[in-house]
């Protein structure tokens, strides 16, 4: 086990939440290799200790497209947030507003887009997948812009549905799933009352407000089964990238070749992830798959990564291994579950402290200066 503030929150949500709820953001695909994989093998990550090198001037900020940010940190989109924290999405959008981070908000939120973007100063990213039903994608991308969201972050590693078979055993789907979740709120009494009862609705905000009716949990599973489109390629996307006349960055880029192709498309940015380990199990982890892509695209569009994030020693080495920025999910979702937007906020000051020590000891002034020179060897 890896000892971090994100441990100790993740202990704390699994004894304050339902146990479909904590599987479902704890839990990856198939036997979870990947998932383990993604946190051992950037733990793993040697960086070389240097002194005496002067570091009385360090900075964290960085830019990226056109923001400024405090961090090179953004929190990345997970669904179904506002059922780990009241209103969940939008607890987190302000810590990470008050962080001076951006916060992206997924297709699949509890608090819709309408809900969210006012609540914070700084513009939202919004995250959107290809879906059969191209009538809501637009829909959601003529809301998104309608709020100001300066950042459509669409993610492709989501034809189909991974193989979560946690799912199936704590009651997110499967045979009695609706009796069995209300029976386990039942017995996480304090959840049942912060979220379950006075953080209603607990529909898909985006999807209902399309729909014109409630999309409740117990439809979450099947409408993105029967959604997600297998038949998807570059050329399903000219339509977004036409629409769309802010930064687009493309989310699920394992391969420097489908690196490349982001390119040729005239993306922004990627995300090297591999959606956590929840999709295709033993595929590389995201610390493995960087350098490389890093070496086919470095400069030609802005390099995000994520997966295995945990500390801020771990936002140091994904910035060594050639990311530009990272995103946090699970972490901050457990902060979110244990102590609410208190928890996040806390947990991104960790995160800021963390990096400060881990800078100061590599001799990196800025987040320019972290790169391969700081490694003791890859992967």
């Amino acid at each position: 086990m890896i000892i971090s503030a994100s441990t100790d929150y993740r202990r704390a949500a699994q004894r304050k939440l339902p146990p479909f709820l904590f599987h479902y953001i704890d839990g990856g695909a198939y036997a979870e290799h990947t998932l383990r994989r993604n946190v051992e093998d950037l733990s793993g990550i040697e960086l070389r200790q240097r002194v005496l090198k002067n570091m009385s001037e360090l900075s964290l900020a960085t830019e990226l497209f056109g923001e400024q940010l405090a961090l090179p940190v953004a929190l990345a989109p997970v669904g179904l947030t506002g059922m780990y924290a009241r209103r969940g999405e939008v607890q987190a959008a302000r810590a990470a507003d008050a962080k001076g981070i951006p916060f992206t908000l997924s297709t699949v939120s509890v608090c819709p887009i309408e809900e969210v973007a006012p609540a914070i100063n700084r513009p939202m990213w919004f995250q959107l997948y290809v879906l059969k039903d191209r009538g809501f994608m637009r829909n959601a991308l003529e809301r998104a812009k309608a709020a100001g969201c300066s950042t459509l972050v669409f993610t492709v590693d989501m034809p189909v549905p991974g193989a979560r078979y946690r799912d199936a055993h704590s009651g997110m789907s499967g045979p009695n799933a609706a009796m069995r979740r209300y029976l386990q709120a039942f017995m996480h009494p304090r959840w049942a009352v912060e979220v379950g009862l006075l953080g209603r609705p607990h529909d898909l905000g985006n999807i209902s407000t399309y729909r014109g009716h409630a999309i409740g949990l117990e439809d979450y599973m099947g409408w993105l089964g029967n959604n997600f489109d297998q038949s998807i390629s570059w050329k399903d996307l000219e339509w977004i990238r036409d629409f769309w006349d802010g930064p687009m960055v493309i989310k699920g880029i394992l391969d420097p070749q489908d690196a490349r192709d982001a390119v040729k498309f005239g993306a922004d940015g990627i995300v090297v992830s591999n959606h956590g380990g929840r999709q295709l199990d033993g595929v590389l982890s995201s610390a493995r798959a960087l350098p490389a892509i890093a070496d086919a695209v470095k400069g030609e569009l802005k390099i995000l990564a994520d997966s295995g994030i945990r500390t801020g020693l771990d936002v140091v080495r994904m910035l060594a291994l050639g990311a530009d920025t990272v995103m946090l999910g699970r972490a901050f979702v457990y902060a979110l579950a244990a102590a609410g937007g208190a928890g996040v906020s806390n947990l991104l000051d960790l995160i800021e402290k963390e990096m400060r020590v881990a800078m100061v000891l590599t001799g990196a002034k800025s987040i320019a200066e972290i790169n391969r020179d700081l490694l003791v060897r890859e992967l």
